[in-house]
């Protein structure tokens, strides 16, 4: 068994335990549930704005603890006025460090679409992304079958929520396409076997169709590089890692987006 599988077995049992202690009314009873949702897509194709979306993420299974002391109310403030487009907050507790409170502090101190990035099994994790104040749920193709992928896509557009799909490779892409996507991301790390690549978003971007938003995921580390994923046709990129392994990833974030920002003008110039 891989680590991807040994989460989703996890994941199971976690959803199954949640269920049992907060019922679906209760999640339907929250203050954030009937809120007007923040659209992804919109934010991060817009021309003012970087396409960044900047993560909050403790640890992870391939690197351990990434940043144990950071606050996810700073540095969520801190990614917006840096600039970023959006945010993605980590949920999962034992692989990632992570809570749905992180989600809610996140939502209470900013007004910007916000991604629950979670391994998603089970219809009722996107009622309780609504209830936390989520704008966006992420669905991994690798460890979806195609039409349970399709079920919950389709279930998270009827309470209001856009969908990013996350593909490693090319039958992921074409298998697990569907109308009810808004985004679909290419990640950069095998989640079986962790290692990255940028070359899986260069080999890919031109193989999702032009109704999706693009995202490049993981493996970001050089402002230069997301110029060249521009160039290549990818509409937003999703850095986590690269930002939390400083201790201060909000200053992190402003120094790659203050340089990136700089590198578009400079080849705004070259152009001219």
């Amino acid at each position: 068994m891989n680590i991807l599988d040994q989460i989703i077995a996890d994941k199971h049992l976690e959803v199954a335990d949640r269920k049992s202690l907060v019922p679906v009314k209760l999640l339907e009873q929250s203050i954030f549930f009937e809120g007007k949702v923040v659209s992804m897509k919109k934010y991060v194709t817009n021309p003012e704005k970087t396409g960044i979306i900047a993560e909050f993420k403790r640890k992870s299974p391939s690197k351990g603890m990434i940043n144990s002391t950071s606050k996810v109310e700073k540095v969520s403030i801190g990614y917006m006025q840096a600039g970023a487009s959006a945010l993605s907050i980590l949920t999962d507790t034992k692989y990632f460090g992570g809570s749905t409170d992180d989600l809610k502090s996140a939502r209470h101190f900013n007004f910007c679409p916000i991604l629950r990035k979670d391994f998603v099994v089970d219809e009722y994790q996107i009622v309780e992304a609504k209830s936390i104040g989520a704008d966006c749920i992420l669905l991994i193709a690798a460890a979806l079958e195609p039409e349970k992928l399709k079920s919950l896509a389709y279930f998270a557009k009827s309470l209001g929520l856009e969908v990013l799909m996350e593909v490693h490779d090319g039958e992921e892409l074409d298998r697990s396409l569907c109308d009810a996507l808004d985004l679909v991301g290419v990640n950069n790390r095998n989640l079986k076997t962790f290692e990255v690549s940028l070359q899986t978003s260069m080999d890919l971007v031109n193989r999702i169709p032009s109704d999706f938003v693009k995202i490049s995921e993981s493996g970001i580390s050089d402002p230069e590089t997301l110029i060249q994923l521009r160039t290549a046709g990818f509409d937003g990129f999703l850095i986590g890692e690269n930002f939390m392994k400083s201790a201060r990833p909000e200053q992190a974030a402003y120094n790659f987006i203050k340089e990136y920002k700089r590198l578009i003008a400079d080849s705004a110039l070259i152009k001219v």
